[in-house]
């Protein structure tokens, strides 16, 4: 999953859900920098693309139990 870090350009869409889940672990928690490989700046930015799908409904907020 550390394809972007050299990449300061990344851009995390909000509407992009198929790579937000890659970020997302099965109990539907964001992976924290140590997994993702990502600058603290692009976590910050993927925890709010993550958080944006997540109110509009594109995403869970949790798994299915």
């Amino acid at each position: 999953m550390k394809r972007y870090k050299n990449d300061p350009n990344t851009y995390f869409d909000y509407r992009d859900v198929k790579t937000l889940q890659r970020y997302v672990d099965a109990y539907g928690r964001i992976e924290p920098i140590s997994k993702t490989g990502l600058s603290a700046k692009q976590q910050r930015q993927l925890a709010v693309a993550i958080k944006r799908a997540r109110h509009l409904a594109l995403m869970p907020f949790v798994a299915n139990a």
